[in-house]
């Protein structure tokens, strides 16, 4: 059976990550932190260390993480969250990886079978609060990516390769020179041009203006 983890006041927990947003970030995130930067005194502020250590925002030994930072970034905030529940919360999403899309009856019946806990328990009330209130702060959208703008420029990229088309390689193109009748001597050549493969268009007009000024002239 799955050991779920989960706080005993989801308020709190609210409370904290909102603090950590707007505060400085420490050297370390420790009780002392907790109670005189974030102002959560008492019992309850030292709860949730170890939580939010589970989270990943913090390491084992109080150093604030990279997944710190992201969430205060507010353009990534969302994210942060929604990667820390999925780590929080794997058996949850091996059972149905859109858990968090689930209503709270469904959400409920599925940490009921994951625990193998009573319905009416503290371990099942108290995870379905605690994953609804991180829920709530988290984006699991899949385009992530589109805030750095990397997604965008692969898309344009994909979208020029699609509609240009490169000229083949040593594609040849004959010209005949109209014959002259001058004296009765008829004359004709043929010239073969070896066209690179590119799609800069730029290229062959340079070839073809070359070839006008310097070849085909009468």
């Amino acid at each position: 059976m799955a050991n779920l983890p989960y706080v005993q006041v989801t308020g709190s927990l609210e409370i904290m990550l909102e603090k950590i947003k707007t505060a400085s970030v420490p050297e370390k995130f420790s009780q002392d932190y907790v109670s005189t930067k974030l102002q959560l005194k008492g019992g309850s502020g030292r709860a949730l260390i170890p939580f939010i250590k589970k989270m990943g925002l913090v390491a084992s030994d109080g150093t604030p993480t990279d997944r710190y930072r992201e969430f205060r970034n507010p353009a990534k905030s969302g994210f942060a969250i929604a990667k820390a529940m999925r780590e929080l919360y794997e058996t949850l999403f091996e059972m149905n990886e859109y858990v968090y899309e689930l209503d709270n009856n469904k959400l409920k019946s599925i940490i009921i079978e994951a625990t193998g806990a009573e319905a009416n328990s503290t371990v099942v009330q108290k995870t379905l609060s605690t994953f609804c209130a991180l829920k709530k702060i988290a984006s699991f959208d899949t385009n992530e990516n589109n805030s750095s703008g990397e997604s965008n420029g692969k898309s344009t990229e994909n979208a020029m390769s699609q509609n240009t088309s490169p000229v083949p390689p040593m594609q040849q193109i004959a010209y005949k020179q109209p014959s002259s009748k001058s004296e009765g001597i008829n004359l004709s050549y043929t010239i073969n041009l070896n066209l690179p493969a590119t799609t800069d268009i730029e290229v062959f007009n340079a070839i073809f203006k070359s070839l006008k000024q310097h070849l085909l002239q009468e």
